[in-house]
Order: C-alpha cells, then structure tokens, then sequence
C-alpha cells in the first residue's frame, strides 16, 4: 500500500487478504503468514472481522498441512468472541500460533496510521 495514504480497515484489510492469497498462490507462505498477520492485527477490535482474519490462517495452515498451526487457529477461533466480547484483546497480536494468544506485540507505524493511532499510544498500550 502506498505509505503517504491511510487506507480505510476495510481497504486494508481487502489488499492484504489479496495479497496473501496471491503469495500462497505462488507457494510464497512466509509472505502469505505476513500479509495474514498485518490483517490480524487491524481485523482484531471487530469480532465478525477478527473471526475472518483467523479463519484465513486455519485455511492457509490446512494449505501448508501445518497441524500445530491448524490446532492453534482452531483454539483462536474460539477465544476470539470471548476476547471481542470483554475487549481483553492482546493489542499487536499477529494472531499466529507461534505466539501466546495473549501477548501484546509492537505495532507497525503503517498499521497504526490505519488504526487511527500514533505510534506513541501503541508503545503505552505495551506497558
């Protein structure tokens, strides 16, 4: 995306899902996991878009036949509601299984300017 825009959630949301499937199509999975984790982390305050971002990654585990992966979308999946719900949300998650489903992570300045935040607040959200 151009740097010097600040996309819409949705806009974003669009090009890096379509950039993602364009990445597993060309069996680039690292990029593809990239792009799904940038979604991720702006889908995360929305429940039906957070759903979405996780579904994405069981689909692409299942692709990659990543069963740890697969396991841990799946556990994901359910917490999000309850996450969305009580708005215990871990800000900067990239949503993988690599990573405690309850650690807060850095946000990109990039995705910041789409979240409508300066990268001030991300690093008092980390505290």
């Amino acid at each position: 995306m151009d740097s010097n825009t600040i996309p819409s959630r949705d806009a974003f949301l669009a090009e890096e899902y379509r950039r993602a499937a364009e990445a597993s199509d060309k069996q680039n999975f690292e990029e593809a996991w990239h792009h799904l984790e940038r979604a991720h982390v702006v889908a995360q305050d929305r429940l039906g878009p957070h759903c979405v971002s996780h579904w994405r990654m069981l689909e692409l585990a299942w692709r990659t036949r990543d069963w740890r992966e697969l396991l841990g979308q799946i556990f994901r999946l359910s917490l999000a509601p309850i996450g969305n719900i009580t708005g215990r949300l871990p800000i900067g998650n990239s949503g993988r299984s690599n990573v405690s489903a309850f650690a807060r992570m850095e946000i990109e300045p990039e995705i910041s300017r789409v979240l409508g935040q300066s990268p001030a607040q991300d690093v008092r959200g980390l505290k």
